[in-house]
């Protein structure tokens, strides 16, 4: 007949285990705890733990004026606006978005270039009359005609917040693309 095995588990003392892991990280993490180091130095220099000491301990009284500032209206279209154009930019092809930021620079330096005498009534004309200008010209034209939909008569208060029946969640749709008249 077999015999029991006597098992003893070991005494485990969890407080001389971790007090053997701190022992052993600074050795095994040298290069870790002096650039943390480091950054607490530069953090202190700056005064930014100070700034961090303090917020705690005021520490209410720094939630309950945050709270009152976002509970303003101001922040509140703030916010809403700032979703609506994260919404617009994500609806903007990165390519179309690319032409557009490129050109920008373009223009400004034959601006600037230019900027010593007032262009003349002709040269204006001329270069309205370009490929390139119809072409911004009417995307513009497209472009202010979609936001004068937007803007019917009644569509908009005087403060420019949306009337009763249209919700004040943001339900933004484009339109499809329209067939271009040539």
């Amino acid at each position: 007949m077999a015999r029991p095995i006597r098992f003893e588990p070991l005494a485990r003392n969890p407080r001389a285990e971790l007090r053997d892991r701190l022992d052993e990280a600074p050795l095994k993490h040298a290069e870790a705890l002096l650039a943390a180091y480091e950054v607490l130095q530069g953090l202190h220099e700056r005064g930014v733990l100070d700034i961090l000491k303090g917020a705690l301990s005021a520490g209410d009284t720094v939630l309950e004026m945050v709270v009152d500032m976002a509970k303003t209206p101001e922040a509140i279209r703030s916010v809403r606006n700032l979703l609506l154009l994260s919404q617009l930019l994500g609806n903007i092809e990165p390519e179309l978005l690319g032409v557009i930021v490129r050109s920008i620079p373009e223009g400004l330096a034959q601006v600037s270039a230019e900027r010593s005498a007032a262009p003349g009534l002709f040269s204006v004309l001329q270069k309205f009359c370009s490929k390139d200008s119809r072409r911004a010209m009417g995307v513009a034209v497209e472009l202010l005609e979609s936001v004068g939909k937007g803007l019917q008569p009644g569509a908009l208060t005087e403060t420019g917040l949306r009337t009763a029946g249209v919700s004040p969640e943001i339900n933004y749709k484009p339109e499809p693309p329209r067939e271009r008249r040539h």
